[in-house]
């Protein structure tokens, strides 16, 4: 197994929030992208870890919050990332991929030593989650194209942010090197 995960952050979503007419539109040019990685974690038998948001449905698990957002408006959006039988999954309920969740453990039990972070949202969740990597001393690729974001400004802050003050490694999704 190979040292690094691939994190699909906030991917099995509704958009049934505020800022959904403002992020969809970035969610559709991330998509095949997003796409891509997965597929070739899947074929380099790379580690591939869903965080998501559980929309406050703390009595849910994976399954039942899949199956809600594919019977949603939006499911031409979750399909195509739609977790297979191998991959993980991790219920957030704030912005970091490991504030209150068991991630860190996971990632200690499976060897995994650098994350490769996707999904949305580039200046919320993606940042937060890069900053808690950085301080938890977990080395940290985010590959851009496979990132959506919701104020494009404040998305190229957070990447030149991260960049520059975490050590996080900006690439594109199709760097052979990425996975």
């Amino acid at each position: 197994m190979s040292g690094k995960a691939l994190i699909v952050i906030d991917m099995l979503n509704s958009y049934e929030h505020a800022d959904a007419e403002r992020l969809l539109p970035s969610v559709r040019q991330a998509l095949p992208h997003i796409t891509a990685l997965i597929e070739r974690a899947r074929k380099n038998d790379v580690e591939i870890i869903y965080v998501n948001d559980n929309f406050g449905l703390w009595r849910s698990h994976h399954d039942e919050l899949l199956d809600t957002v594919l019977s949603g408006p939006h499911a031409d959006l979750v399909e195509p990332v739609r977790p297979d039988e191998k991959s993980l999954f991790v219920v957030k309920a704030r912005h970091s991929v490991f504030y209150e969740t068991p991630l860190e453990y996971l990632l200690r039990q499976h060897g995994i030593d650098t994350i490769v972070l996707c999904g949305q949202v580039t200046e919320q969740c993606v940042l937060y989650s890069a900053l808690d990597a950085h301080i938890r001393h977990i080395p940290v690729i985010v590959a851009e194209d496979a990132c959506a974001h919701i104020h494009e400004d404040l998305a190229a802050a957070a990447l030149r942010m991260m960049e520059r003050n975490m050590q996080v490694r900006i690439a594109h999704s199709a760097d052979t090197d990425v996975l």
